[in-house]
């Protein structure tokens, strides 16, 4: 029988000591063949009708994550485009209230408009700032540069009795933090962080109303029969969610759905309980070295302040950490172990 352990490790042998998640994921084996197979396919000029079954599977297998019909769920390339559909269903002079520096993937679609009202307050007053006018509440539900979670639930209860959407960014949580998806308008994650797919692939959730958006970027794909809709204005939108998809990057999401299955396989709940006791070993240990990291309880991301300048030297020594505003960000994951904890601890007390 499988185990967490032997499953990660018939799938990954990173070289370093690989901290970065919250940057990029690393790739499972599985996903670096499944990506080769894609390109083999496509080299050797075989039909490539398989490559489009792998991004209908990859939205399944992101729907059952998310706890949503796969009809809710468009496949497409970033999170921005998404933040684009949603800031342009809004009328001129709509309140957007977002966290203060926020992920700008998630915020600046907002502020390109020029016509809302995009107002910021800190994250943990999110709840309490929604008021009435307020039309969209926007916020990643794990911070980028801390790790901080948002308090979705009360989020989603202020806006409620406000008449105002949700708008969840979900890039930092979706495959370690179980999602909590379906009372919320709108989510949006990318697939190259902790759900460990190549770049180029990003998930939404609409509501089965379709929330009022305009599928601005609809291309043939959009189409209900897409094959049926390649000439000309798309006569007959898909029925469902996927009228929001855009292209897909083909060898992208041929991978991405290798690596869904894993999360899968191993299920979210232990990806989170090993994330997390991990995250907490390193919290322990630096309060024995006299650092205090950033307060971000229940994440897996740790943020250290003042020791973001230690990044280069400790790349050198075979340690990747990000430096995020003179922070040390250290993001865990199922591929690593208790041992890489102490190496970065070691690393910090010389």
């Amino acid at each position: 029988m499988e185990t967490f352990e032997s499953l990660v490790q018939a799938e990954f042998a990173p070289e370093s000591v690989y901290l970065n998640t919250a940057s990029n994921g690393l790739l499972p084996a599985r996903t670096v063949a499944a990506v080769q197979r894609a390109v083999r396919l496509r080299a050797a000029g075989r039909p490539l009708g398989s490559l489009y079954e792998d991004v209908e599977a990859a939205r399944a297998s992101f729907a059952r994550l998310a706890g949503v019909p796969a009809t809710r769920v468009a496949a497409g390339g970033s999170v921005a485009e998404y933040g684009g559909l949603i800031a342009a269903s809004l009328p001129a002079g709509a309140e957007v209230l977002t966290a203060e520096a926020d992920f700008s993937s998630l915020v600046n679609p907002f502020h390109m408009r020029g016509d809302l009202k995009v107002r910021a307050v800190p994250l943990e007053r999110l709840a309490e700032s929604v008021r009435p006018g307020t039309a969209l509440v926007a916020v990643s539900s794990v911070q980028s540069a801390d790790g901080r979670l948002a308090d979705l639930a009360a989020v989603r209860e202020a806006a409620r009795a406000h008449g105002a959407r949700t708008y969840v960014d979900a890039s930092q949580s979706a495959g370690w933090l179980p999602m909590d998806t379906g009372d919320h308008d709108f989510l949006a994650a990318v697939g190259f962080k902790w759900l460990l797919g190549p770049h180029g692939a990003a998930f939404f959730v609409a509501p089965e109303d379709f929330g009022g958006l305009t599928p601005l970027l609809a291309g043939w794909v959009a189409g209900e029969v897409p094959w049926e809709s390649c000439y000309g204005p798309v006569g007959e939108l898909a029925h469902s969610a996927r009228r929001f998809d855009v292209s897909p990057a083909l060898f992208t999401y041929a991978g991405l759905r290798a690596s869904l299955a894993l999360i899968e396989e191993l299920g979210v709940d232990a990806v989170h309980a090993h994330d997390l006791a991990l995250a907490d070993r390193f919290r322990a240990g630096l309060a024995g070295l006299g650092h205090a990291p950033l307060p971000a309880p229940g994440s897996a991301t740790v943020s250290v302040p003042g020791l973001g300048h230690r990044q280069p030297a400790l790349s050198e020594a075979g340690i990747e950490v990000s430096d995020r505003a003179g922070n040390l960000r250290a993001a865990f994951h199922l591929y690593n172990t208790p041992a890489d904890v102490d190496r970065l601890l070691d690393a910090l007390s010389s």
